[in-house]
Formats: structure tokens, C-alpha cells, sequence
């Protein structure tokens, strides 16, 4: 019996494993020409960056970006952008002609070090 229990939690974690972070489950950062594309409700397609981007606007604080996401302020707006370690991270759901930057060089809205997957400018 004790053997089976064990057995559970193995796949338990390679399940858990297997699966990948929630911003990635979730699309955040993705190229988009559609919110639809963005598998969360509580993400729309800016579509004032490069190649649409799966975000928030209008945050205040990283309590109202969805898990994975922190609030950073661009160009005057807030917005929830991807959280990132590396450039890699960013880049699951984009083309290379419109790859966001892993970049710490940021305005959070909160204090913190986080990097962000910034999106490229323009349209």
C-alpha cells in the first residue's frame, strides 16, 4: 500500500513538471491580432505594439495582473507584461520579426526587481 502512495506522488510531480509556467499556459506576452488568441479572459491584444501583445491595461498594482505578470508603466499607460528571467521566456509565442525583450530596465509601478518581456514598439 505504502508503494503505491509513493507512486502517486511521483507522477504527481512529473505532471506538475511537465506542464510549464502558468504565464506560459496563459498566453502572457504572446504575438496576438485578437484577444480570442489570448487564452485568458483577463488578457486583451495591445495592439499598439509589434505584433499585438497579450497583456492588461490600466493595472495600479501586480495584484491586478494575472499570475506571471507584473505592472510596469510604458510611454505614459500601465500595463501587465510578462514577468521573464530570460529572453527565451519571452519569446514561446512570437515570431523572431516580433521577439520582446527579458529586460530589467523597466518602470515598475511597484518596488522590485523583476524583469519584464517588454514588447517591440510600434504597429
Amino acid at each position: 500500500m505504502k508503494t503505491s502512495w509513493k507512486w502517486v506522488a511521483v507522477l504527481l510531480v512529473l505532471g506538475a513538471v511537465s506542464c510549464g509556467d502558468d504565464a506560459d499556459d496563459e498566453r502572457i506576452g504572446a504575438e496576438c491580432t485578437s484577444s480570442g488568441q489570448c487564452e485568458n479572459e483577463e488578457l486583451t491584444c495591445l495592439a499598439q505594439f509589434k505584433g499585438g501583445y497579450c497583456g492588461a491595461s490600466g493595472c495600479m498594482a501586480n495584484a491586478d495582473c494575472p499570475q506571471g505578470s507584473i505592472c510596469v508603466t510604458q510611454a505614459g499607460a500601465n500595463y501587465c507584461f510578462r514577468a521573464c528571467d530570460d529572453k527565451a521566456e519571452c519569446n514561446r509565442h512570437r515570431t523572431v520579426e516580433n521577439e520582446s525583450n527579458c529586460s530589467s530596465n523597466i518602470t515598475r509601478v511597484e518596488a522590485g526587481t523583476q524583469k519584464a518581456c517588454v514588447p517591440p514598439s510600434g504597429t
